[in-house]
Formats: C-alpha cells, structure tokens, sequence
C-alpha cells in the first residue's frame, strides 16, 4: 500500500513562492506517472501538473509558467516549485499518481493572501 505525505505549504504573499514535497513509501513510485492536484474550498479536486516516469511534464492553463514539477525517483519524491502565487491557487494541495488511483495523504494547505 503506497502512502503519501506532502509537505511544504504554508501562508504566502501574492507574488510569492512556496516549495512542496511529497514523500511517497512503496517502490512503485519510480514506476509512475505522478501528478500535483489541488482542491479549493467548494470545488473539486484538479490536477495541476503532472510528471512521466522520465520527467517529461505537463500543466494546467492556469498554472503554465509558475508552477514547475520535478521528481526524485531515488528518494521517492515529488517536488511543486510555485513561483508568482496567486490568491486563486490558494487549496490544499495533494499528490498521487496520474490517475489518482492511490489512497490520497492528508495534503498541505497553501493560502496565497495579504
């Protein structure tokens, strides 16, 4: 049974930057396509970026240019760069593997205010 556990968000000017993380047990890690995902008070969870087991990337609209995933497949982990925060990327912010098909960590709460 994989296990996630992210880490890393906290409170943040607009403009500012934070830095996730997501520490994955289990070593299928290294045999996945992992994703970031995001959730919004009252709305569904999104996926916001996402990385192939060869590190090949890809964002959503809103995020293209600001966010930058990367990963470590010797420490199994999972990296967010955010750059440029926005008050609407305030959420809790989750990993799993591209298709969210691993039981979900508790996430980390990133709030963008000033």
């Amino acid at each position: 049974q994989v296990q996630l556990v992210e880490s890393g968000g906290g409170l943040v000017q607009p403009g500012g930057s934070l830095r996730l993380f997501c520490a994955a047990s289990g070593s299928i890690f290294s045999l996945n396509r992992m994703g970031w995902y995001r959730q919004a008070p009252g709305k569904q969870r999104e996926l916001v970026a996402g990385i192939t087991i060869g590190g090949s990337t890809n964002y959503a609209d809103s995020v293209k240019g600001r966010f930058t995933i990367s990963r470590d497949n010797a420490k199994n982990t999972v990296y967010l760069q955010m750059n440029f925060l926005k008050p609407e990327d305030t959420a809790v912010y989750y990993c799993n593997n591209y298709r969210g098909g691993w039981p979900w960590g508790q996430g980390t709460q990133v709030t963008v205010s000033s």
